[in-house]
């Protein structure tokens, strides 16, 4: 699923090559470009659905990702690697935890054995073995490998990296197992306005280059990503409505984020509740300084051909 309609013309050659293909020059270029488009498709596909948590159908397009890679690249090439990490995530998300931990074992030694490795390839490793260890309960393994992946993020991406910032949300993860909320909360707090930051530039920039509203309407952030990203959100707002404290202000910043967030995907009714529930949040706290652009936010979504565009549910 995913993938059958998309590689199958491509398969055709491959699986049976012709005596040019096999002979001449210019067709082991064409196979071995067919090949390399399939791996694209495959890697594209797999991440796609992963981001949408959709294992089940990313686990096809994951396996014969791998394949392709191992047949372009040998079984122990380093380069092998981004395929490895991205089935594990499926298997992972399936909780085949066995064969999740054989995988990342073998990318372990690939990596110890080719130190040329960059920092995202190391990122990505740990924060897999991050994730293995707090489905197993290995959590103190799992704050090990979440500091590492937060460190490598960092090296590779910037401190105030989406990609950073998703490595401190497995990490607060963790510490909310062990029962660390303070620890909990200032992380969600770092979390939240690098969301913030991210999302604020996306949408100035979106309402700078649109040029009507209608093309103000058109989605401008890619529904795999989307999903995973207000998985991240929602989660940190539930804990902070939840929370004894009460943090208005958070609430705020959270709910803005979520409202940018479903106004760049195209989802009007989306923006137009957590747009709501983040001016209310700010309307409690004295000359708050996000409550200005929350209203500039509603007065988008409210407009008349915007109410026009129901979302994309």
């Amino acid at each position: 699923m995913g993938i059958h309609e998309r590689i199958c013309q491509l398969l055709v050659p491959i699986r049976a090559p012709t005596l040019f293909s096999l002979r001449s020059r210019a067709g082991k270029i064409e196979m071995q470009l067919k090949k390399e488009e399939l791996i694209e498709i495959c890697r594209s596909v797999a991440q796609s659905k992963l981001s949408e948590g959709k294992h089940q159908e990313a686990l096809p397009a994951a396996q014969f990702y791998l394949r392709c890679s191992i047949d372009i690249h040998g079984p122990s090439s380093v380069q092998t690697v981004p395929a490895h990490l991205l089935l594990a995530e499926a298997n992972m998300g399936l909780g085949n935890l066995a064969l999740v931990a054989e995988l990342l074992s073998k990318v372990e030694w690939m990596v110890l054995k080719n130190p040329e490795c960059g920092p995202s390839v190391h990122q990505r490793l740990h924060r897999s073995l991050g994730r293995l260890y707090t489905a197993t309960g290995n959590l103190e393994a799992a704050l090990f490998h979440f500091a590492n992946d937060i460190y490598f993020s960092s090296e590779e991406y910037g401190l105030d990296s989406t990609v950073t910032a998703g490595g401190c949300f497995l990490m607060a993860d963790v510490f909310a197992k062990q029962g660390k909320m303070h620890t909990v909360r200032s992380v969600y707090s770092e979390v939240a306005q690098t969301w913030h930051r991210h999302l604020t530039k996306l949408f100035k920039t979106h309402v700078e280059n649109m040029q009507n509203l209608d093309m103000l309407l058109k989605p401008s952030y890619a529904k795999a990503q989307q999903v995973e990203v207000d998985e991240i959100l929602k989660t940190m707002l539930e804990f902070v409505q939840n929370d004894f404290r009460k943090d208005s202000a958070q609430i705020a910043l959270i709910a803005h984020c979520l409202a940018m967030l479903w106004f760049l995907g195209g989802d009007s009714l989306k923006a137009l509740g957590f747009g709501s529930t983040a001016l209310q949040a700010s309307q409690l706290i004295p000359n708050h300084d996000l409550t200005e652009p929350i209203q500039g936010l509603l007065q988008l979504v409210q407009s008349p051909r915007t109410e026009s565009h129901p979302g994309s549910d």
